[in-house]
């Protein structure tokens, strides 16, 4: 699933390979170090609802891409189970040690305010996310290099980084960890409805534990 234009005139070829790197670079690499070392962090909802509409708008531009796509493609539910529970135990035991106060304090404590995250976590963090990090990605930059592996390495990458405004070590681990995990569903299995359901449940264990207090804007640096 590693896509983009090929014009057959080498020349325009050259130009469109370093214009698809320039975007590349300014979009997930740029503009997450901004984020982590520049801007201050009321600006990140701002700059993020602005590059999620900039990124929309280059993958209904890149040739081959159809929204259709998007909700296509197999459940791997075996899979989905396996992540699920690995999940919840890493964060589970992340919190008991980190924040052992935390745990499972939403459900118990904040019922209301739980349930709604579980409800809009989906729509309003991970697929926009997803959109950015898997279709854009692979369908526009995918070509950009040698392999699917290398692709996936520096897809799982860029998306770590996209966290970096956290600053903290777990958030880049697990991050790049689930990173992996959804770029698999949606370029090796061919399944961004995986993807995206890969990266909610994920979403919704981390706050249902009480280690969501490392991924909410308030801990941006």
């Amino acid at each position: 699933m590693t896509d983009t234009i090929r014009p057959a005139d080498p020349r325009r070829r050259h130009v469109l390979h370093a214009r698809l790197w320039v975007e590349f670079l300014a979009l997930f690499v740029g503009i997450p170090l901004a984020l982590a070392y520049v801007l201050p962090p009321d600006a990140m909802f701002t700059l993020l609802f602005a590059l999620t509409a900039v990124g929309v708008i280059l993958l209904h531009r890149t040739p081959g891409f159809s929204w259709r796509e998007l909700v296509s493609g197999p459940i791997p539910w075996r899979f989905v189970l396996g992540f699920s529970v690995l999940t919840a135990v890493i964060a589970g035991t992340a919190t008991w040690v980190l924040f052992p106060g935390n745990l499972l304090a939403m459900p118990r404590h904040n019922t209301d305010l739980w349930l709604a995250i579980l409800a809009l976590y989906p729509v309003f963090s991970a697929l926009p996310q997803e959109i950015l990090f898997r279709p854009l990605f692979f369908r526009r930059y995918g070509g950009l290099f040698p392999s699917m592996p290398v692709a996936l390495a520096v897809n799982t990458f860029v998306f770590a980084l996209a966290h970096l405004m956290y600053g903290h070590p777990l958030v880049l681990a697990m991050t790049a960890s689930g990173g992996l995990a959804f770029a698999w569903a949606y370029a090796v299995k061919g399944s961004f409805p995986a993807a995206l359901l890969l990266h909610a449940l994920a979403g919704q264990i981390v706050f249902t534990s009480g280690l969501g207090v490392l991924f909410y804007h308030g801990a941006v640096n």
